[in-house]
């Protein structure tokens, strides 16, 4: 499974989200810190769902880093996040 695979179904599973779109963008930067032959390294993370209601960006943008943390941790040097709720 692939680190955009193992992204998605982590969000989906966990906040149900009404659009959920993960841009690698990894090709953008190469040559830059963090970039591995082989891509999966920088993403943008674009999410709407509900479980955002009522949270502040910096909440929800933590949820969001707190769950992908593992892939953090292991190969993703970089996240891009647009994190909204649904009103």
């Amino acid at each position: 499974m692939t680190y955009a695979e193992r992204m998605k179904t982590k969000l989906t599973e966990a906040f149900s989200p009404s659009n959920l779109e993960i841009i690698d963008q990894s090709e953008d930067h190469r040559g830059h810190g963090g970039y591995r032959e082989g891509g999966e390294t920088h993403f943008k993370v674009v999410i709407k769902a509900a479980a955002f209601n009522g949270m502040n960006r910096v909440a929800r943008q933590r949820a969001v880093m707190a769950l992908l943390k593992p892939e953090m941790d292991e190969r993703v040097h970089a996240l891009a996040l647009e994190v909204s709720g649904i009103n």
